[in-house]
């Protein structure tokens, strides 16, 4: 495997866990904030990090498939 073949994969595989702990970290806020009865703006705060987390992720997954081609 080529050196920019690793780099890439290790992207891809950053991101794939970026999506997932952010999936995890998202919806235990949800839940706990709808049982500690968070303010709305709190949640709201923490759907737009998990956002621009997905975002993220999004950009690095296209600048791998861009660069795979």
């Amino acid at each position: 495997m080529k050196p920019t073949e690793t780099a890439q994969v290790k992207q891809a595989r950053l991101a794939a866990i970026v999506i997932f702990v952010t999936m995890l970290l998202w919806m235990a806020s949800q839940w706990i904030g709808g049982q500690i009865g968070l303010a709305a703006r709190f949640a709201f705060l923490f759907d737009l990090a998990a956002l621009a987390a997905f975002a993220w992720a999004l950009i690095v997954l296209i600048r791998v498939w861009r660069a795979r081609q």
